[in-house]
């Protein structure tokens, strides 16, 4: 399962950010220091998504080294295979042409088997960390990179903040503005929720 990377917008944190600084600078007291928090926030959000974008990047790479690794595993495990039926081949080969000497056969027979058991025991191990890589590769594509939901939550608490201040100064278009990012916070927690029931 893989995971889209959608890049982020340009210019639309600085120009949000830009627009709570301002904002900031026309209000005083708590509603200012609130205004300059959340542009604080927003580079700060803004910066670990581009770290987890460059994580991103990063494991899909190493994702890329395992699927290869994985193929040139199997090319081994295939020339085993082949090396014993050739193995197999050449046991068949003496058992018909040992006949009159048994007793060499038996001995020539035996490094063969304890040749097999090698080969097997090989393909095995071989077998088990093909299996391992694929859990790794498995488990690699059921992770994502997520935001800490502590942060989702105060950064709600903070548009709830800024909306009860705009009300109560009438300023309908910026409460308004607060209302929908507290409401797209709302959306990812609630789809957090979802994905833990």
């Amino acid at each position: 399962m893989s995971a889209t990377v959608v890049p982020l917008p340009p210019n639309s944190s600085s120009e949000t950010t830009d627009f709570l600084r301002r904002m900031a600078s026309m209000v005083s007291g708590r509603n200012g220091e609130i205004l300059l928090r959340a542009a604080a926030l927003i580079e700060s959000l803004k910066q670990r998504a581009m770290s987890a974008e460059r994580l991103f990047h990063e494991q899909q790479e190493e994702n890329k080294r395992l699927v290869d690794l994985r193929e040139a595993t199997a090319l081994a495990s295939e020339a085993m295979v082949s090396q014993i039926a050739t193995l197999g081949t050449q046991l068949a080969e003496v058992t018909a042409a040992a006949a009159a000497e048994r007793a060499a056969f038996d001995a020539e027979r035996g490094k063969l088997l304890g040749l097999m058991q090698d080969a097997e025991s090989h393909i095995g191990k071989l077998t088990t960390e093909l299996d391992g890589l694929r859990a790794s590769v498995d488990s690699f594509n059921d992770t994502a990179v997520s935001v800490p939901l502590e942060v989702l939550r105060l950064a709600r608490m903070q548009f709830d903040v800024l909306s009860a201040g705009f009300a109560r100064k009438g300023d309908v278009i910026s409460e308004a503005m607060s209302e929908i990012g507290g409401f797209a916070i709302d959306q990812a927690l609630m789809a957090k929720k979802a994905d833990k029931a």
